[in-house]
């Protein structure tokens, strides 16, 4: 998988990002913006497509990939740094107000390296600063979670927080289940049901196979 470029132009089509991009901005404005006041410093670890830091808003934008072609989906002002997550010498410590990863820490090649990406995370943030993860719950898709020959790492809602704990966070809000798999699965696609979905916590108990956590970097 050297060719990460070649390998996520033959998984998504144009039409299949453009879905994406729609219900992205829906998950932005309807959950993921209330764990970020809109002048804060944000980073996006694995920014891919660039879906978050689009319709997220923030004072400054900051995106980390080792794909190059994510730079070209990210918005004007935005700054992007190609990389890995698990060396992020280019940010200063205590810096950023809020990291995001989405969809990220299963395709890690181990929990080693995992530690690295939680450790400098939690040392780029402002004390008080939150780390906010959503990822697809081993749990909850067992089967699905392996239908990708990228996804390495297996991660349950309970294995990441001891992970997140063991770096040194306070985790301060776990949702074991939140949306479905993948954007190709049951989650309502037209924005509306979307966000009608959000709405409707109980929802979530039945469809939901990904998982959020939010993490905080302890104020001493």
């Amino acid at each position: 998988m050297d060719d990460l470029a070649a390998l996520y132009r033959a998984r998504f089509s144009e039409a299949d990002r453009a879905r994406k991009d729609a219900i992205w901005k829906v998950l932005c404005e309807n959950f993921f913006q209330r764990y970020v006041p809109p002048g804060s410093t944000v980073l996006d670890l694995a920014s891919g497509y660039g879906e978050f830091v689009r319709h997220i808003r923030a004072g400054r934008k900051i995106a980390i990939d080792l794909n190059p072609e994510a730079r070209e989906f990210l918005p004007d002002g935005a700054e992007f740094h190609l990389r890995s997550a698990d060396d992020l010498s280019c940010l200063e410590t205590g810096s950023v107000d809020v990291c995001f990863s989405s969809n990220f820490f299963e395709h890690l090649p181990s929990k080693t390296v995992l530690d690295r990406v939680l450790t400098e995370a939690l040392r780029v943030l402002k004390p008080g600063g939150l780390y906010v993860a959503m990822q697809p719950n081993l749990r909850y898709a067992p089967g699905e979670y392996w239908d990708y020959y990228d996804h390495v790492l297996p991660l349950t809602h309970l294995s990441c927080r001891e992970a997140y704990a063991e770096a040194g966070y306070e985790v301060c809000e776990l949702i074991d289940r939140f949306i479905p798999f993948s954007t190709a699965s049951r989650l309502p696609q037209h924005p509306l049901l979307v966000r009608l979905y959000l709405a409707c916590r109980p929802a979530w108990r039945v469809l939901g196979r990904q998982f959020v956590i939010v993490a905080r970097k302890p104020r001493r």
